[in-house]
């Protein structure tokens, strides 16, 4: 199932999964990073330095839904992680400074491809909360 529009939580939570799991770094060959990715609490983490803002519940779940379904962020094992496709996406983006990084990767995603949903994975209110302590947690 096509969706019409990328949102720009779409984009916000496909940054996260990026830095999160240290593929913007330096520009680092794929392989030189830990290859399970990055877990919920860390995608949280990342996403709210980046926007000063906790993304909701519902977000993250539509948002990697259709990352998933667009063959750009795998799940595995608790883990969120580029997949070839993403990791293309990403090094090919024009260059731009941290502020403009999620507006720019919105322009790109809707100028690329409509996004499609995978239903199969879902976030519970349980392991969302769980993630935002894990997170943020003193």
């Amino acid at each position: 199932m096509a969706e019409a529009d990328w949102n720009r939580s779409d984009a916000w939570i496909f940054v996260s999964v990026v830095i999160g799991g240290g593929a913007g770094r330096h520009l680092r060959s794929p392989n030189t990073r830990r290859p399970e990715g990055v877990p919920l609490a860390g995608v949280l983490a990342t996403a709210e330095h980046l926007q000063d803002a906790i993304p909701a519940r519902d977000e993250v779940e539509s948002a990697i839904q259709r990352l998933c379904g667009t063959d750009l962020v795998m799940v595995q094992d608790g883990f969120f992680r580029l997949t070839q496709s993403g990791e293309r996406l990403w090094r090919t983006r024009p260059r731009s400074g941290l502020s403009s990084t999620v507006d720019t990767m919105h322009g790109i995603l809707t100028r690329n491809q409509p996004p499609a949903t995978d239903p199969t994975w879902t976030l519970t209110e349980a392991d969302y909360a769980a993630a935002v302590r894990a997170a943020f947690a003193p």
